[in-house]
Order: C-alpha cells, then sequence, then structure tokens
C-alpha cells in the first residue's frame, strides 16, 4: 500500500473516531443498538455504527433506511437516550430493524 493510501486510511479512521467521541459526549448512545426517529415520527431500534452502513444509506448524521413500524423507507436519526420518555423506549423497543444475517 502507497504512503498516500495509508494516510487517508489513517485520516479517514481519526475522523470517523473523534466523531463518534464527539456523538457519545454529546449523549449519543453510538456503537450499537440506538432509538431512532423516522421522518414519519416512527420509533425504532437500530444499528448505529458510525462510518458503517450495511443495512442504510448513509447521508452524513441521518441515514436512508427501512422503518419497520410502516413498512416504508425513511431518513432516520438518533435520538439522545435522555430525551427519550420510559414509554418512547418500550415503544421504539418493540420495533427494531431487520437484523443482518
Amino acid at each position: 500500500m502507497s504512503p498516500e493510501a495509508i494516510t487517508v486510511l489513517l485520516l479517514i479512521v481519526v475522523l470517523v473516531g473523534g466523531a463518534t467521541l464527539v456523538a457519545r459526549r454529546r449523549g449519543y448512545k453510538m456503537g450499537g443498538n440506538v432509538v431512532v426517529r423516522c421522518r414519519k415520527g416512527h420509533l425504532l431500534k437500530t444499528i448505529w455504527v458510525p462510518g458503517v452502513s450495511l443495512k442504510a444509506v448513509r447521508l452524513g448524521w441521518v441515514r436512508a433506511q427501512h422503518c419497520p413500524v410502516a413498512n416504508h423507507w425513511s431518513l432516520v436519526t438518533p435520538i439522545r437516550d435522555t430525551d427519550l420518555t420510559d414509554e418512547e423506549r418500550r415503544i421504539a423497543g418493540e420495533h427494531p430493524d431487520v437484523r443482518i444475517p
């Protein structure tokens, strides 16, 4: 691998790692099952690993992915756990996204 390719790879790792740390400090639970809200307001749980998308199209802080609540495709954004009520957490837990086989 060329030195330029290694530099680019290192830069990507640092940027993704830094963004993950910033998001965690702001109260977002990145790197595992995260409660997200689709554009229609539905709550669901999905795996959210910064820099990685196997079931969604990443668009910066939002992702285009399937919403199992109403069986539609939508943009979803993560929600801070502290911003959710117990009822909202329960509802999101009842609607997990499709697991990766």
